[in-house]
């Protein structure tokens, strides 16, 4: 088991790309089972979580290789199995995104229950309606065993804008016959990037970036290649820990929509940020002052669907709020276990009261001392690096797995802009 040693207080400058998008490069490499012939993905971020599904991939047999540093090919001519391995299955949530692409290729799928970060409930209700509704049989057990005779059209209303459920539905709707309606479909940008990597094998999509989906079911589909969009949550990541840390920071690879539901937040934690073609620069000397509310009254962060503020930044936010001067309430409404990280950055010095589990209050701008802290999910690993690259002292970070299960090399990218950030054997 490793951690991160970091020495904290020193100003970061340079430049910093963000990697491909985590959360749209594992519905991809599902979607790769649903063709036959060779597919290469690119701009693919070698994170723990995108290894795993490409074993999952080689597990079932398929071709499924790194064939370089960003760079994945899957070749499914054939698959040996339909169930997936227990262990592999456990290591990630994302797994459960197999279930649309075998059982449209296959007509049968088990899948354990998912892996994943604890920071909630994680309802897989949506995703067992939508197959349903497309003509599967889902018995539940120790295991989702699936089965269907043809999985054909339907209309579909899902119960939460679920992003994972979305992509799975679109996934088995796309070589079912007839037309396949989704209401209340995700819209955000990786789910939007799994829609036109489909329609570049042949797929036929329409209604894309909004929440009403319309698939028209395709006998098969081609191989192709595609490169992975960039990922928003990264460059919003990225975003807040330049804000904190004093120097100027270049964040390249950030596509301007993406963005829309970002900035605006930043913007009332007082960052400032100027956009450069599809970089963001982050100016130095950030003077953070949290914009109140008409009247004077305390503003509030929170999250939702796309385009709202995404659930993955809630974490990045609470430590921006911190170093910012005012009070700002920060609504984490989908998982009731994001925030309580945030008892580490109490223990840093940070004034925050929690109010219960999706409702944290944060007084700052607060110093900061360097604590030994775990880290329980990968978005509230980053946020407390974040903290501890801003703090005086030095930290360590224990179970960093999660960070790397998200983040790609972020020892060593921010050690590129000066961080003192070391990758230790835990002790």
């Amino acid at each position: 088991m490793e951690s991160f040693f970091i020495e904290g207080g020193r100003p970061l400058t340079g430049t910093i790309r963000a990697a491909g998008n985590k959360n749209g490069a594992l519905p991809i490499l599902a979607a790769t089972l649903l063709t036959d012939q060779p597919v290469l993905l690119t701009n693919v971020p070698r994170i723990r979580d995108v290894e795993t599904m490409v074993e999952l991939l080689a597990d079932l047999g398929a071709d499924a290789a790194w064939t370089g540093p960003n760079e994945v090919r899957v070749h499914a001519a054939t698959l040996t199995k339909t169930e997936l391995d227990v262990d592999l299955a456990k290591r990630i949530r994302a797994s459960f995104l197999l279930a649309g692409p075998l059982l449209a290729r296959e007509r049968t799928a088990t899948l354990p229950p998912p892996g994943g970060d604890v920071i909630g409930r994680r309802r897989l209700d949506p995703h067992i309606h939508a197959l349903r509704e497309l003509g599967a049989s889902i018995e539940l057990g120790q295991s989702y065993r699936m089965t269907t005779p043809g999985l054909r059209g339907a209309e579909i209303f899902l119960d939460e804008a679920s992003v994972m459920a979305t992509e799975n539905t679109v996934m088995a709707a796309v070589l079912a016959p007839g037309r396949t309606t989704l209401a209340n479909a995700a819209c955000e940008p990786h789910v939007q990037d799994l829609c036109r990597f489909l329609i570049s094998l042949g797929a036929r999509i329409d209604g894309i970036g909004s929440n009403v989906l319309r698939i028209d079911g395709v006998d098969a589909l081609s191989g192709g290649a595609h490169t992975i969009s960039p990922d928003h949550i990264e460059v919003g990541s990225f975003i807040g820990l330049a804000a904190v840390c004093g120097g100027e920071i270049v964040v390249e690879n950030a596509f301007p929509d993406d963005m829309i539901g970002i900035a605006p937040a930043f913007r009332r934690l007082g960052v400032e940020m100027v956009y450069e073609g599809t970089s963001i620069r982050v100016p130095a000397g950030q003077s953070l002052v949290i914009q109140d509310d008409l009247g004077g009254q305390i503003p509030k962060i929170e999250d939702g669907p796309w385009p709202n503020f995404p659930a993955d930044l809630t974490s990045i936010a609470v430590a921006v709020a911190t170093q910012a001067k005012g009070t700002i309430l920060i609504f984490e409404k989908m998982f009731e276990n994001r925030l309580f990280f945030t008892d580490k950055l109490v223990g840093m010095g940070a004034r925050i009261i929690l109010c219960d589990p999706h409702r944290a209050v944060i007084n700052g701008p607060a110093r900061l001392y360097g604590d030994r802290m775990e880290s329980p999910d990968i978005r509230a690993g980053m946020a407390m690096l974040i903290a501890s690259l801003c703090a005086e002292g030095s930290s360590v970070i224990g179970n960093i797995r999660q960070i790397d299960r998200g983040y790609e090399r972020i020892d060593e990218r921010l050690r590129a802009l000066g961080a003192r950030i070391d990758r230790v054997p835990a002790r």
